[in-house]
């Protein structure tokens, strides 16, 4: 298992544009739990997994219209990448590197 814990400064390049955040990751054994904050506010992370090298997780977005977002990151040292789906918008990269 990679050493997932600490916080990212992420981008996801939505079809809006790219959104910049800091995900904030603490882990314990299989799970993990954290926010993602930016500009727009904060989401908590909800049903947070570590498989491997792999984060998997939930965030209930509110605004500007309700939707769940379903996201998926590999990490590899100080840098992870993957997508983050939102409904009928479909899947947006992912990409970040660890603060600090």
């Amino acid at each position: 298992m990679a050493n997932v814990d600490g916080e990212w400064d992420v981008v996801t390049r939505s079809p809006i544009g790219d959104q910049r955040a800091v995900l904030t990751v603490r882990s314990e054994g299989g799970t993990f739990t954290g926010t993602m904050a930016s500009p727009l506010g904060a989401l908590d992370v909800n049903d947070g997994r570590v498989e491997g090298d792999t984060l998997i997780w939930t965030m209930d977005m509110k605004a500007p219209f309700p939707m769940l977002l379903t996201c998926k990151a590999t990490v590899s040292g100080d840098t992870l990448e993957g997508g983050v789906t939102a409904g009928a918008f479909g899947t947006s990269p992912i990409t970040g590197t660890r603060k600090g």
